[in-house]
């Protein structure tokens, strides 16, 4: 089973507003960038879907370790997840879980992959999550 390194970030200028994710695919020598936006989105909606997008690029089941500054991101894939899936997408104090819509099309894409998610701090001169960055805060200034 390949072993790819997936880096992401997400970026949304007001917050709502208008957003980008940066994701990058490592594999062996290969690497792959890959970017987009949205007009109106949050920032945690898109470094979900920076990885969303990294996983649909995957035309195999691998060992994905996702890289990610976004706690929100790492902590649901490491912790949450199997208990909203269980409670029916609610949270541990039953209110709805927020953007369940992209963490089901998380679910359907992974589903095929053994995942595993690090956090990283931003801004910290990780070079990947730092190319991330720029490739996430490009696309959200595109659409400002």
């Amino acid at each position: 089973m390949k072993q790819i390194n997936l880096y992401s970030d997400g970026s949304s200028l007001g917050n709502p507003g208008p957003g980008g994710w940066g994701t990058i695919l490592k594999y062996n020598e290969h690497t792959k960038e890959l970017s987009g936006g949205e007009l109106l989105t949050t920032n945690n909606q898109m470094e979900l879907k920076g990885v969303i997008e990294g996983l649909k690029q995957l035309k195999e089941p691998c060992k994905v370790h996702i890289i990610s500054d976004s706690k929100y991101v790492v902590q649901a894939i490491n912790e949450w997840l199997e208990n909203w899936q269980r409670n029916g997408f609610k949270t541990a104090a039953k209110k709805p879980v927020k953007n369940v819509e992209l963490w089901q099309e998380y679910l359907d894409v992974s589903k095929q992959h053994t995942v595993t998610a690090s956090w990283v701090k931003g801004h910290d001169g990780h070079e990947e999550n730092e190319r991330c960055d720029l490739l996430a805060r490009a696309e959200a200034e595109k659409l400002k």
